[in-house]
C-alpha cells in the first residue's frame, strides 16, 4: 500500500491545515466537490486548482500550483493517474510538505520521486473516507 496508517495519520493530523486540491472547480458533480467540502468540514483550508480557476466553498482558485501566493501543507491530486506525476514535481517544486493522490490515482514513479525528494505521499486513498477514521 501506498501510504500507511501512520504516513496518513502524520499528514491529516500533524503536517498542515492547508490543501491545495488540484482538479477542483465547481462542478458539484465531481468527486473533488464533496471531498473538499469534507476538508473544511474538518477544518482544513482548501485551496482550489483548476485551469478555470474557479472560487469553490468561499475560497479563491488558482490555475496551477506554481500561482498560490502561500504556502500549501498537502497538494490532494484528483488528475487523472497521466497527469498525476507532473503534478506531484510541481507539489515539490512549490514547497508542499505531503502530496496524496486519490482513489484509483496510481503513478508508482511519482510516488517514489517525491518520497526521495522528502515529502510524504499517499496513493490511491482518500482523505474523506481517512479522517473520520482517526476519531
Amino acid at each position: 500500500m501506498y501510504g500507511d496508517s501512520a504516513t496518513v495519520r502524520s499528514i491529516l493530523a500533524e503536517l498542515g491545515d492547508t490543501w491545495a486540491v488540484v482538479g477542483l472547480s465547481g462542478n458539484t458533480a465531481r468527486p473533488a466537490h464533496g471531498v473538499a467540502e469534507v476538508l473544511q468540514r474538518y477544518g482544513k483550508r482548501i485551496v482550489p486548482v483548476h485551469p478555470k480557476a474557479e472560487t469553490v466553498h468561499g475560497e479563491r482558485g488558482y490555475a496551477s500550483l506554481s500561482e498560490i501566493p502561500f504556502p500549501v501543507d498537502v497538494v490532494d491530486v484528483f488528475v487523472n493517474s497521466g497527469q498525476a506525476g507532473q503534478v506531484a514535481d510541481e507539489a515539490v517544486a512549490v514547497g508542499a510538505r505531503a502530496v496524496w493522490f486519490q482513489l484509483g490515482v496510481v503513478d508508482e514513479a511519482a510516488y517514489e520521486r517525491t518520497r526521495a525528494a522528502g515529502p510524504l505521499m499517499v496513493m490511491d486513498r482518500c482523505p474523506a473516507i481517512e479522517i473520520p477514521r482517526l476519531g
